[in-house]
């Protein structure tokens, strides 16, 4: 048989004090469980809503920055859509610089 990790009086709770509207570090630390365990267990349960993430207006993206490369260097780059924006940035920003 395998363990349990919560109980039913635990799972209870967490439902009821999740719905109430708290935050799931308080829950967490009621039901002595990591944060990551509590959020997949109400997922589990079908009461866990994601928070959207934020997306930053008007800020630039990374299929964007490749794009311009690409058009300074003359060629298809998909590729360095893999890279990280940070390093798309610096390399966007040297070539600019050298184009110059």
């Amino acid at each position: 048989m395998a363990a349990v990790n919560y109980t039913p009086d635990q799972v209870e709770t967490m439902v009821e004090m999740y719905t109430n509207g708290d935050p799931v570090v308080d829950i967490a630390d009621v039901v002595g469980k990591s944060t990551r365990s509590v959020i997949a267990k109400l997922s589990r349960e079908g009461v866990y809503v994601a928070k959207p993430r934020a997306v930053a207006t008007g800020a630039i993206r990374k299929a964007q920055i490749v794009a311009g490369i690409a058009t300074h260097v003359g060629s298809e780059l998909d590729s360095l859509t893999k890279a990280s924006k940070e390093d798309l940035v610096i390399l966007a920003t040297a070539i600019q610089s050298w184009a110059k």
